[in-house]
């Protein structure tokens, strides 16, 4: 079969997990809620890396692969370990949450995906959980204040774009592994917190949940001590996560539960309300560090701001150059967190970046590579080399407009008319334009070979646009140096 449709939700009614009653897999339902469109994840997509062997020959140990490459930072119980370990266990079912709290996940919202992705390509299951529900409360895990609520409209559009990423990227995955056929699902958890009223919760939940134990979480006493505080609402939230690893472990089969370190108070939680309602062992966490630079500060932010996985809130071309552009301090444990790569190749990488010989920027060039391709594919990956070559000043790749205004929102543009922008000068042009600030600036760059039009070098001031210069009658491009360029449209 070419490809196989994954229901990412259920409008059948849930019930607690207190009854007897066997829940249905949603996967042979043909129903749907919110109005949504069913996925297909095609199974075929071809990957540009190849599945993890062991060296016995068997199914690799998913936890020893995340410690070897820096992305393993707690786990509740060692027993996760032998878990993994053992050859003739069932494949574990993990999740991660993501709440719907923008249209786009982000570069944090990243490792989520990459662990399930190693648990799918050690042969286990993914479950990605979008909260549906919890995403109208906001978790107070890492924030100073908080969160605004979303109206419905803005959650319900968050929810379609978030799950279209998430299908593309864990697709991917789904013909490596043990479990070709169903490695990966997406849920909803406003499908089962839709039919939960609130006596029943806190007779039935709130009732083993301590007071003590959960102000002690991390992420509460920063907030409660903090001049902004914390509502009763934000207060909750770690139920509410909680009682959904309760529900996927009872009703779904999910044994594990993954997310960045500042999770492990949610985590917890959940562990421990399977623990005491269900009198059952074997429900694991497991966290992952949080995505910090060499200097200690978070890394996933631009100067423009969050870096999106989107391609329509940031284009292929931009997120491969934020990641070419990594310093050399980080760049390998990046390769090494970020992508998929053998550790062996890695590590060939790391010897060669301190080779007299050593090309700057190969090790960046890998890691834009291979994050680019798996966050846009291959398609976009070609889009953002494509670009990165044709706008490099100097470049014999020919412009056509296509790859212009494939940029042009990542760069400064004006809109000029075509008699205004015909027979004007260069360097009226480069004023006009906003690329510099004077005709005398102008002048001075030109004179040191830093002027480019349509990347080939301007050499002389006496330059005048002629109609050939105007890339399919449509654009120009200017360059001032390497880094500085204006998108020029003709109107």
């Amino acid at each position: 079969m070419a490809s196989r449709t994954f229901l990412c939700f259920n409008h059948g009614k849930f019930l607690l997990p207190f009854t007897t009653t066997k829940i249905i897999p949603s996967s042979k339902r043909p129903i749907k809620s919110f109005r949504f469109s069913f996925i297909s994840c095609s199974l075929n997509t071809p990957q540009p890396t190849v599945e993890p062997k062991s060296q016995m020959g068997g199914t690799p140990n998913v936890v020893k692969i995340l410690e070897e490459r820096g992305l393993l930072e707690s786990i509740t119980n060692e027993n996760l370990r032998l878990v993994c370990s053992d050859q003739t266990a069932a494949p574990l079912k993990v999740y991660c949450g993501f709440d719907p709290t923008a249209e786009s996940l982000h570069l944090g919202n990243l490792l989520g995906l990459i662990v399930l992705s190693w648990f799918q390509r050690c042969g286990h299951k993914a479950v990605a959980l979008i909260g549906g529900a919890t995403g109208r409360i906001g978790d107070p895990s890492g924030k100073s204040q908080e969160r605004p609520e979303l109206d419905l409209n803005t959650l319900e559009k968050n929810i379609v774009g978030i799950m279209e990423i998430i299908s593309k990227i864990l697709s991917k995955n789904a013909n490596l592994g043990s479990e070709k056929n169903s490695n990966f699902v997406i849920l909803n958890n406003y499908d089962w917190w839709k039919e939960v009223r609130l006596l029943d919760f806190l007779k039935q939940v709130g009732r083993y949940a301590r007071v003590g134990s959960m102000m002690s979480k991390e992420s509460v006493k920063k907030r409660l001590e903090s001049e902004q505080g914390m509502s009763y609402t934000e207060f909750t939230y770690q139920l509410l996560q909680g009682y959904d690893f309760l529900y996927l472990f009872k009703n779904e089969g999910v044994n594990v539960q993954i997310g960045g370190s500042d999770q492990w108070g949610n985590i917890t939680a959940g562990t421990e309300l399977i623990r005491k309602i269900l009198q059952a062992e074997g429900a694991y966490g497991l966290t992952f560090p949080l995505l910090l630079k060499s200097d200690g500060t978070k890394f996933g932010k631009s100067e423009d701001g969050a870096i999106w996985l989107s391609p329509s809130m940031l284009s292929p071309y931009k997120f491969y150059q934020y990641f070419f552009s990594v310093p050399d301090a980080d760049v390998v444990r990046f390769l090494r967190i970020l992508t998929f790569l053998d550790m062996q190749e890695i590590n060939e990488l790391e010897s060669a970046m301190k080779n007299p010989g050593y090309v700057p920027n190969t090790a960046q060039r890998r890691l834009a590579e291979e994050i680019t391709r798996f966050v846009h594919g291959e398609d976009g990956l070609n889009e953002a080399l494509k670009a990165t070559e044709a706008l490099r000043p100097g470049s014999e790749t020919k412009l056509d407009w296509k790859t212009i205004e494939g940029i042009a929102e990542d760069v400064p543009s004006c809109s000029l008319p075509y008699t205004e922008v015909l027979n004007l000068s260069i360097v009226d042009l480069s004023v006009s334009s906003g690329l510099l600030e004077s005709k005398s600036a102008a002048r001075r760059l030109l004179k040191q070979g830093g002027v480019y039009l349509n990347n080939k070098r301007v050499d002389t001031e006496s330059k005048r646009i002629e109609a050939e210069d105007i890339v399919d009658g449509k654009v120009l491009l200017l360059s001032a140096g390497k880094k500085n360029k204006v998108v020029v449209r003709i109107s």
